[in-house]
């Protein structure tokens, strides 16, 4: 099998977004939910991952807190804010329009 998609610009936002939608969870379980759903086509790199989570932080979209982890280590959870949902439905929609009109055209004779 070849190597792991590469995400769209953008999209890894919108799947941090949604994870963090179900359930606050910490970086690496971000990472692994996101592995484990998309039945490990997306992995998602920490030099990726952590820049991101800041950027969504800092626009509003997420907040922090720090708790243990099942192992009892220091971790920093994130969870949506009121913002973040408003902003996860409005990408979402966005998200499925363009994957439809990409199918579209993938779909030409």
């Amino acid at each position: 099998m070849g190597k792991p998609t590469d995400l769209v610009q953008g999209t890894l936002d919108l799947l941090i977004l949604k994870t963090v939608a179900l359930a606050p969870m910490h970086g690496w379980g971000i990472a692994q939910r996101i592995r484990q759903v998309s039945k490990e086509v997306l992995q998602v790199n920490q030099g990726a991952l952590y820049p991101a989570l800041h950027r969504l932080e800092q626009s509003g979209w997420i907040k922090a807190k720090w708790g243990d982890s099942d192992n009892n280590r220091r971790a920093k959870y994130y969870s949506l804010t009121s913002a973040g949902r408003e902003y996860l439905e409005h990408e979402e929609t966005n998200w499925k329009r363009l994957s439809t009109a990409i199918g579209l055209v993938l779909e030409m004779s």
